[in-house]
């Protein structure tokens, strides 16, 4: 997967927007307003954070050595993934589904019931 594919991706979720709240290295997607992925665009190779249940974050560290706590993030809560091939892209895809996921949670009831009915 590449910086595009990824970006197309995860525009095409209901409520997702981007930015660059730290000028022109990062790339921040959010679900209404809130994080669910940085990427940064000053680095060799795709990388990239995302929220985690702690767990699966556990989990995820033990089994590839491309998963890392998170950079400049909460280390319980958020992975660093680094995309060499050592994954399937549809693993990616899950990781990044759940990272959605866990925000869209994270969201007041009636906004998760609005972006549930624009699937």
């Amino acid at each position: 997967m590449d910086i595009e594919a990824l970006r197309t991706y995860c525009i095409n979720k209901p409520g997702v927007t981007e930015d660059m709240p730290f000028g022109d290295t990062v790339l921040a997607l959010r679900v209404k307003g809130k994080i669910f992925l940085l990427v940064p665009l000053d680095t060799i190779g795709l990388q990239m954070n995302l929220k985690c249940d702690p767990e699966k974050a556990q989990e995820l560290r033990a089994t590839y050595s491309a998963v890392v706590p998170g950079y400049h993030m909460n280390k319980t809560h958020w992975n660093t993934v680094y995309v060499d091939g050592s994954f399937s892209d549809a693993e990616l895809i899950e990781w990044i589904d759940h990272s959605y996921e866990l925000i869209k949670k994270s969201l007041p009831k009636t906004v998760q019931k609005e972006l549930s009915e624009n699937i």
